[in-house]
């Protein structure tokens, strides 16, 4: 028997129990979900032939709205499930950019019965249909409707011209690589209308409607077409060809010393890598401010698209006239030679982009050496256009988080959409610094063997073998460091990992003083300089205060820890007023070589939002603009670089 004091203790535990027990199961109880795995419905693909030819038609006439007409027929071996996939990871946009939101009215069928389809949950750029008994091919039936302003996407039709990208108009089937699925394809343009495109037309003579003979899926995604009323065609080097569309007859008006230094780039081009890796190759260049702009590369042919002035305006515009050098190096390093994780089977497998340094950094490089040694552009404007790359990325704070290997992911992190702090993200530098990179590279070979070789020898060593081979060569980071120990043995290993893989607080610029050159700082920009700011309608400080502002006064990119940004600027303020003056950008100028006198702050008056405030930039360091300046005297090795071969 207890104690009564025991055992009202003992009853008091019991009711303060049985309380908590009512009370927690009073309380809603957390139910754990289950977790569904993520199903695979995609056949994989197999390096075998697609039993049979597609045949795709485009009727690309409805210029007045931009839509495209699809019609594609596939054969099939048996009835049963089909899985049509469209194109997602796009080379050379080394991202997932496939515009299948643009693609509507999707009719699939077979013997005239209309088949229902599905989009599969997972894998959203694939179809799924059932194919009947009896069946030998479908028939898919939609409409591209292609974006009609900037707001909704690139546009890629107008009036006056059309970029026809295979890969917007086609589904394909799933369980094949692309190289094994042969495709007939058939464009029908407006009447009056000549092309440029790298595919073999069926009658060369052809106009309207213009069938092509069969290539493979991934050649016919890989070989885009220009069109338009206003069309030029000049022949550059035995089949290599410039195709030249343009909003107005008067954008056509190139002259024969511009032409001719087209031919010096297709001539110092071939010299540089020893080999041609297409049988032919075009240039599809369009003249336009109404269809987007594009720079993409391909295996025999590029899109180019630049804005009026190209070659009207040609003393003007050397700053764009690095796209055609650029993407026409892709042949050889970017499309022939790629990186071994960027090719892949077909177009619904990730793309991984690590040696995008190598793919885009030095296609960089061989541009503007190219564009020097043709005459596009002049060696004085190549040297500007050196010290601005080499400024930005010496002097952009991101540099001291983030490695140059990591932005190689921007197209995909990112998607080229416009970043609020570029210069502290840092966006796809392996371009520019990949640029840099290959120019210390080039100064060391020279330096190791005195003069004797150069980073040209690695260019025909890398990218020269096989001539003609216009097939897919992949390589991974020890190809490249083996090749430049053939060219010279260096520790070539640490010279890029440090380079590439490593943060770095400086840029790689040991090629300026191998090149015999310095970096400096001057009051007074370059023509090169003032020619982009002309093009671009804006002013540019970003040396002294820290931003560029458009002719409205709206600042662009505002530079991470500049005195601008220290007196608390930010981008897409608006600068209203300079001193107490209505904004312009020589006023601004004009403020910035008055505070370096005077030593006091630069007084503007900024419009964020619906609020104005008056904002004190106490900088006193005058105008700053970079160019190179040489040491020494006679031809030193940055010179050599740029001249003709």
């Amino acid at each position: 028997m207890l104690f009564r004091p025991v055992r009202l203790a003992v009853q008091s535990v019991l009711l303060v129990t049985t309380c908590l027990s009512v009370a927690a199961s009073a309380q809603p109880r957390q139910t754990m979900a289950a977790v569904l795995p993520v199903p695979d419905n995609i056949p994989a693909a197999r390096d075998v032939p697609y039993p049979g030819t597609v045949t795709l038609v485009v009727d690309a006439t409805d210029t007045q709205r931009g839509i495209f007409t699809v019609r594609e027929t596939i054969p099939v071996a048996q009835a049963g499930p089909l899985t049509l996939l469209y194109p997602k990871w796009l080379p050379g946009n080394h991202a997932p950019r496939g515009s299948i939101d643009d693609v509507a009215g999707l009719k699939i069928s077979a013997g005239g019965q209309v088949l229902p389809w599905k989009r599969d949950p997972v894998e959203v750029y694939a179809v799924k249909v059932d194919v009947p008994q009896g069946a030998t091919e479908v028939t898919v039936e939609f409409q591209y409707v292609s974006p009609v302003s900037n707001a909704q996407g690139r546009v890629v039709m107008t009036p006056e011209m059309l970029n026809l990208q295979w890969n917007l108009t086609a589904f394909y089937p799933a369980g094949y690589y692309a190289r094994q699925i042969p495709v007939a394809a058939t464009a029908i343009l407006p009447a009056g209308w000549k092309y440029g495109v790298a595919l073999e037309p069926v009658d060369p003579a052809a106009t309207g409607t213009v069938a092509f003979k069969p290539v493979s899926f991934e050649t016919l995604v890989d070989s885009p077409m220009f069109a338009g009323i206003n069309f030029r065609q000049e022949t550059l080097a035995p089949g290599v060809r410039l195709n030249i569309v343009a909003d107005t007859p008067e954008e056509l008006a190139a002259t024969p010393d511009q032409i001719q230094k087209h031919r010096n780039l297709v001539t110092q081009a071939t010299r540089l890598f020893g080999a041609q890796h297409y049988d032919h190759y075009d240039f599809l260049l369009a003249i336009t401010d109404k269809m987007g702009g594009i720079g993409l590369e391909h295996h025999r042919s590029s899109e180019n698209g630049v804005t009026p002035g190209y070659f009207t305006k040609w003393d003007e515009g050397a700053g764009r006239r690095n796209l055609l050098p650029h993407e026409y190096t892709h042949s050889w390093d970017g499309k022939y030679r790629r990186g071994a994780d960027l090719y892949t089977a077909e177009y619904s497998q990730p793309m991984r982009n690590s040696l995008l340094w190598v793919y885009e950094g030095q296609t960089q490089y061989w541009g503007y050496v190219l564009q020097a040694r043709s005459g596009i552009v002049s060696k004085e404007d190549t040297l500007a256009a050196y010290a601005s790359i080499a400024a930005t990325l010496d002097k952009r704070p991101g540099r001291s988080w983030r490695p140059l290997i990591d932005t190689t992911n921007d197209p995909i992190l990112s998607a080229r959409r416009p970043q609020p702090w570029v210069s502290w993200q840092r966006s796809e530098d392996y371009y520019n610094e990949g640029l840099l990179i290959w120019l210390d590279a080039d100064m060391q070979i020279r330096e190791l063997t005195k003069g004797k070789k150069s980073l040209d020898d690695f260019a025909k060593l890398f990218f020269g073998m096989n001539d003609r081979d216009w097939g897919v060569l992949t390589y991974q980071f020890a190809d490249v460091a083996a090749a430049l120990n053939k060219v010279v043995p260096y520790d070539w290993n640490t010279f890029l990992d440090t380079r590439v893989n490593q943060i770095a607080p400086r840029a790689p610029l040991g090629w300026l003083e191998k090149g015999g050159y310095r970096l400096v700082y001057a009051a007074e920009p370059t023509q090169w300089w003032k020619n982009n700011e002309k093009t671009a309608k804006n002013t540019d400080l970003t040396y002294s205060l820290g931003f560029t502002v458009g002719a409205d006064g709206g600042l662009g990119q505002v530079i991470w820890d500049s005195p601008a940004f220290r007196a608390g600027l930010t981008n897409n303020a608006v600068i209203t007023a300079v001193g107490g003056k209505a904004y312009s950008g020589d006023a601004l100028k004009t403020a910035v070589k008055d505070a370096q006198t005077r030593k006091t702050p630069i007084q503007l008056l900024v419009k964020q939002g619906d609020r104005f405030s008056t904002v004190a930039i106490p900088y006193f360091d005058g105008p700053k603009y970079p160019r190179l300046e040489k040491v020494g005297k006679g031809t030193a090795r940055l010179d050599t670089l740029l001249t003709a071969r």
